[in-house]
């Protein structure tokens, strides 16, 4: 499946009962796009360990990391779930950084509230590829899920290699305590903007970010420069919506909406499969 071209394979454990401690290199070997299937990350979903959910999603990044959370992905899964009985049109989702409410708007569409913020550091100046640079970091959850949000005047038509190169330098700045997802922004209207994540455990660009656009919209929120009502994120997939609820500068609420596409299911043949 993938989520406005955030794409994920997603592994029914509730009846493969795959071991845990056998998943990270699961999604190294499913998630490579030369020698498997290829994607951005595998979701397992899992029988959940909390009353209030209706299953677990484990993520993990196409390096076999584990992941936090994962925005689009928890659309997907929330589509996934509602299609396979797992869960009604409105439900929750067990994740490492805390339950995930998520909706079904029509078949394509769903919305999920991502997990609350819990840092916010709206200025920082970050020296990286030898200039300094400005950018936001917040954490979503609780283990905090990383984001550093950094303006980039003319990101549609930047050189990919030099974005590349920032993008992977602000990654591991030492200054972020568990590395970062970087989310480059550029404001093109009225609560419309334009966006591009290099993504850790990925290691790349994505072409969406959930996750990031709720992190880069709530910055923005807070200071001042887009509404936090119906911002319209543009992206390499497609286009993806935020809106939240805040009081003073605390955010009560934040949603994610977008589209949710199903590629392919069926039985995985890959001989070099680890189990």
């Amino acid at each position: 499946m993938n989520g406005a071209g955030n794409d994920f394979i997603i592994l029914n454990n509730l009846e493969e009962n795959i071991p845990p401690e056998k998943l990270p290199e699961l999604a190294r070997v499913l998630c490579d796009r030369r020698m498997s299937i290829g994607a951005d990350g595998l979701m397992a979903v899992d029988r959940a360990t909390l009353p209030d959910a209706d299953y677990r999603m484990r993520f993990y990044n196409s390096d076999g990391s584990l992941g936090e959370m994962c925005g689009n992905g928890a659309r997907c899964i929330c589509r996934y779930g509602y299609e396979h009985n797992l869960a009604g049109e409105t439900q929750s989702v067990q994740t490492t950084a805390g339950l995930v409410t998520g909706w079904r708007i029509d078949r394509r569409s769903y919305r999920i509230r991502l997990n609350s913020p819990t840092r916010i550091v709206l200025a920082l100046s970050v020296e990286a590829c030898g200039k300094t640079w400005t950018c936001s970091y917040l954490e979503l959850g609780n283990p905090g899920l990383p984001h550093a949000v950094v303006e980039y005047p003319g990101l549609r038509g930047a050189d990919e290699r030099e974005l590349f190169e920032l993008g992977k330098a602000l990654r591991w700045y030492r200054g972020f305590p568990k590395g970062a997802n970087v989310n480059f922004f550029e404001l093109t209207g009225p609560d419309t903007l334009w966006e591009r994540t290099f993504e850790r455990g990925v290691e790349d660009f994505t072409y969406a970010c959930g996750t990031g656009t709720g992190c880069t919209v709530t910055a923005l929120a807070l200071q001042g420069r887009v509404s936090g009502k119906n911002v319209r994120v543009g992206m390499k997939g497609g286009e993806l919506v935020i809106d939240l609820d805040r009081q003073g500068d605390a955010i009560e609420n934040l949603w994610l909406t977008g589209p949710t596409n199903l590629v392919a299911q069926g039985e995985v043949l890959d001989e070099d499969l680890p189990v």
